[in-house]
């Protein structure tokens, strides 16, 4: 008879290397450990270092069935606590990542060590290059979309868009003159979108642009796979999960990954580290001190740019709307320089204000200070304020946080947006009807229920529960 660990099963788990997907990689390794998986999670050698510094060297050491593997990602080594240049990390992932893996899954499966070989793959859903090496190994390759449906759904149709004529802009003139308000009512699923609440790689004159390519390629290739996992909830985006099911059956959400971690043992989840930004806990004792519902908190998420005039903008808004704020500013927030805050907002806000580098921001959102969240509308910042029931203020930087923002301010009702070329006024303005006005009362109690929704669909026999389940069984495990 086969040893218990020879048939135990063992899942190599590929994040594309920025936070945002990371973070939810990792989530989702930890629940199939959790299920009795042999876990290998493999990062770029540029984030593994970033790992180590951020968690010290000892992190990773002494895990039980839970490795960290690496591979390069083909660009010139580097040691900065930074996201790396999108157009740059994903033209140099397609080029350069299948081999390495190929090398690392040979290594993994004639390891004399103790482990078991491996028996599936799950990669993210913009490192397509992995089905192919999983192809290869005869073994199932689920890929995780870490994104919205409706972000993915976008992104699909960029090919129909080039067939249509509609991209690339004929100018740069077609992104101001009107042109991005053009109704696009064909994409099954999503109603009422216009091109500019695509993804933002539509804004190109370029036809060969890496990222519209790169993204709407990724999005096709991910329908080759063994199946895609999703992290969404069907509530929250039924109409468009519907459209992507009728393509491909094989499409499980599991959504949001974080509430269904919930299940897995505190201990075990606290001891696997994930963050690559070393997080300033002290921000939470000061949120102790603070008025239910009373904060307004403000973070740009891991990639956002911009000008030193909108810092000061965003500053002198949150400053004159006279509520307490938690603001978190990276060091690379502005673009090609140091972000630096004006000494009399400083002093202005001294009494007020918490500026910190960077934050826990699920608990953050949990917290029950918190009344509103500023944001870029990246996709874990949504589902994190979703779960902590807290409506947004919208200001959308790129990619499928368009999207996103037209959705939450839209169909879910629980975001305002702000203008591109933010002004201190408006946000102002935005901040008081977000926290006190009647609007704001309604999207509080809209967001309440998401919630609710959102913990109904991880709890057991809920939709993503019963999901996670599904995959294991009719995937990643079928003999279970």
């Amino acid at each position: 008879m086969e040893s218990f660990e020879v048939q135990k099963r063992h899942a190599v788990c590929i994040p594309f290397p920025a936070k945002g997907h990371v973070n939810p990689m990792m989530q989702l390794a930890k629940l199939l450990h959790s299920r009795g998986f042999h876990i290998t999670f493999v990062n770029t050698e540029f984030n593994h270092r970033r790992l180590l510094r951020s968690q010290g060297p000892d992190a990773l050491k002494g895990l039980n069935d839970f490795q960290f593997e690496t591979i390069p990602d083909g660009l010139p080594p580097s040691d900065r606590d930074a996201t790396q240049d999108p157009v740059a990390l994903c033209a140099s992932i397609q080029k350069n990542c299948l081999a390495p893996l190929r090398d690392l899954l040979k290594r993994l499966n004639s390891s004399s060590s103790n482990i078991p070989q491996v028996s599936c793959i799950v990669s993210d859903g913009v490192m397509s290059f992995a089905i192919k090496a999983a192809k290869e190994l005869g073994i199932p390759e689920v890929q995780f979309w870490t994104a919205s449906a409706c972000g993915f759904m976008g992104y699909f149709h960029y090919h129909e868009l080039v067939k249509r004529g509609i991209v690339p802009l004929k100018d740069e003139s077609y992104i101001s003159n009107g042109y991005l308000d053009t109704p696009i009512d064909w994409i099954p699923g999503m109603k009422d979108i216009r091109l500019k609440d695509l993804p933002s790689f539509v804004k190109t004159t370029d036809p060969n642009d890496i990222l519209f390519n790169f993204l709407g390629q990724e999005a096709q290739n991910c329908f080759k796979a063994s199946a895609i996992i999703i992290n969404t909830f069907d509530d929250l985006e039924h109409e468009v999960l519907g459209a992507i099911a009728s393509k491909f059956p094989h499409t499980y959400t599991i959504g949001p990954v974080k509430l269904l971690g919930r299940y897995t043992p505190e201990s075990e989840s606290k001891s696997i580290p994930s963050s690559l930004w070393k997080e300033e806990l002290e921000c939470l004792e000061w949120l102790d001190k603070k008025e239910l519902n009373s904060v307004v908190y403000v973070n740009f998420g891991g990639v956002t740019v911009m000008s030193d005039q909108h810092l000061r903008e965003f500053a002198w808004g949150l400053a004159n709307s006279k509520y307490p704020f938690l603001w978190v500013i990276r060091a690379d927030v502005v673009m090609g320089e140091s972000a630096i805050l004006p000494e009399e907002f400083i002093e202005e806000t001294k009494d007020r204000g918490l500026v910190v580098g960077w934050c826990p921001q699920d608990k953050v959102l949990l917290h029950s200070s918190i009344g509103g969240f500023l944001t870029h509308c990246g996709w874990n910042s949504m589902l994190e304020s979703i779960c902590g029931g807290v409506p947004m203020m919208c200001w959308p930087f790129f990619a499928e946080q368009q999207t996103n923002c037209k959705y939450a301010c839209t169909t879910w009702g629980i975001g305002l947006e702000i203008n591109n070329d933010v002004k201190r006024d408006e946000v102002e303005t935005l901040v008081k009807e977000l926290m006190e006005g009647e609007k704001g009362k309604r999207m509080k109690k809209k967001a309440l229920e998401w919630k609710e929704k959102a913990e109904e669909a991880t709890k057991q026999g809920g939709s993503s529960y019963n999901n996670f389940d599904k995959v294991i069984k009719e995937v990643l495990h079928p003999s279970e």
